[in-house]
């Protein structure tokens, strides 16, 4: 085995011990009601910062958000600083204390989980790159800081390095 192939094997079994568990939250304020949050017109405002720290990209999110019971659609329509546009439609179903989700630019299901002021959604992502795609695996963490903020930071990563991090804040409108 070369240097380099046990160094990114220790690198790797190093991030897999440092993994924070959703239930770390359960005791945080104020407790996160997704469905009510997700509920509504959201404004949201991010940056896309590669692995060596530059700024990629900036971009704003209008999500227009509804449940009906236990199943909610998020409709997301981002704008980028280049002008850029995207359009993403999550369609969330509620299933005891998990939240499935699909879009269809993410390949199979995504996971969600909540507890206390936070909430936790890990999926693949099918993202665009030359003539074709890449499957990048995607952690969110969304942290609920009063009724109408919450903030978000995922991390990006394929074959289990991170290659980017996406840092959002979401403002709820008043109805």
């Amino acid at each position: 085995m070369t240097r380099r192939s046990l160094l990114a094997l220790c690198l790797l079994a190093l991030t897999a011990c440092s993994s924070v568990d959703i239930r770390d939250f359960r005791d945080e304020k104020p407790v996160l009601d997704l469905k009510a949050y997700f509920d509504g017109t959201i404004d949201a405002w991010g940056i896309v910062r590669n692995r060596d720290g530059t700024i990629s990209q900036r971009f704003t999110v209008l999500i227009l958000a509804s449940w009906q019971g236990d199943t909610g659609t998020l409709d997301e329509s981002f704008t980028y600083s280049d002008g850029r546009t995207q359009k993403r439609v999550w369609t969330l179903t509620k299933q005891g204390d998990r939240y499935i989700g699909r879009a269809a630019d993410v390949v199979g299901e995504a996971i969600g989980e909540t507890a206390g002021n936070a909430f936790r959604f890990r999926y693949v992502l099918d993202f665009p790159r030359g003539d074709g795609t890449v499957h990048l695996d995607v952690d969110d963490w969304m942290y609920l800081m009063d009724e109408r903020t919450m903030l978000n930071r995922s991390s990006i990563s394929k074959l289990g390095f991170e290659v980017a991090q996406v840092n959002l804040s979401f403002r709820k409108r008043d109805r």
